[in-house]
């Protein structure tokens, strides 16, 4: 992480309320994974990145409030162009997972971001914040015990995977096809956060502010209410009597937006201004 992004908690108490937490500081270089603002929805064919100090996010996203002991996805693996002029923009999808305060989540995903894995590929990520405070990639507590999946490793775009988290006897566990890859110890939350209230599932585009609009894609780069666009599908929850149900958002549309929604699943992406 270099020159600051910050992406959270904002200047101002009522914008703070919306986030997932404190300033993350993320670099234009290695942007820290942040959860869509709860309360921010764009109008349709408006354009309106979130941003926050030095950092800007797109998003679309699929979330509900609930509350469960966790939650999967099945996600394509995309490979969208990230802009190579850009210091460190990023594009991602991903499952989340917080409290009712906002203040603590887990994330699994795939991500493409050439500071944090050093080429342009799609790789498996985790992530989590605790009571507020940002960590990092792949460590910082995470539990690996998968010999064969590790987060950080590249993944083959245009397939299909399951990602999930479920929290098992305390801890948050991490699975990746339905195989537990390992987990973040509920120690690290003082074993106060057991169960989750908000779930997310989307992409997000990390990018700077002067180059608003991006060509950094989403996805795979198609339009979600296009064919053969990028997808997020087979929402599941666990440990719950609410039945899935996800209700989809996108924050500039004329650049990424969805298409196909259902309440456990939605296409997404876009190509962003065009070709970089």
């Amino acid at each position: 992480m270099r020159a600051p992004l910050i992406a959270g908690l904002g200047a101002v108490a009522t914008v703070a309320a919306l986030l997932t937490g404190p300033p993350a500081q993320a670099a234009v270089s290695g942007v820290t994974p942040t959860v869509p603002p709860v309360a921010r929805a764009a109008a349709s064919g408006s354009e309106h990145p979130i941003c926050w100090f030095d950092a800007c996010y797109d998003y679309v996203y699929g979330r509900q409030q609930t509350d469960t002991a966790g939650a999967s996805v099945d996600m394509l693996v995309g490979d969208p162009v990230v802009d190579p002029t850009q210091n460190g923009e990023h594009s991602l999808q991903e499952l989340a997972l917080q409290d009712s305060a906002q203040q603590s989540t887990v994330e699994v995903g795939w991500t493409v971001d050439e500071p944090l894995n050093g080429d342009y590929l799609p790789h498996l990520f985790v992530y989590h914040w605790v009571n507020g405070q940002t960590t990092c990639y792949n460590g910082c507590g995470f539990v690996q015990v998968s010999h064969t999946i590790t987060p950080g490793m590249p993944l083959e775009s245009y397939v299909p995977a399951e990602f999930g988290l479920r929290n098992i006897d305390g801890d948050w566990w991490v699975l990746f096809d339905n195989l537990k890859i390992g987990y973040f110890p509920g120690s690290l939350w003082g074993d106060s956060y057991t169960r989750a209230q908000l779930v997310t599932a989307f992409g997000e585009n990390a990018l700077n502010p002067t180059d608003l609009p991006s060509c950094t894609q989403m996805g795979n780069g198609r339009y979600g209410s296009r064919p053969r666009s990028s997808w997020i599908a087979g929402y599941r929850l666990f440990g719950t009597t609410n039945a899935p149900s996800l209700t989809v958002t996108t924050t500039s549309p004329a650049y990424y937006d969805a298409g196909q929604v259902t309440a456990t699943s939605f296409r997404l992406g876009g190509p962003g201004k065009g070709a970089c």
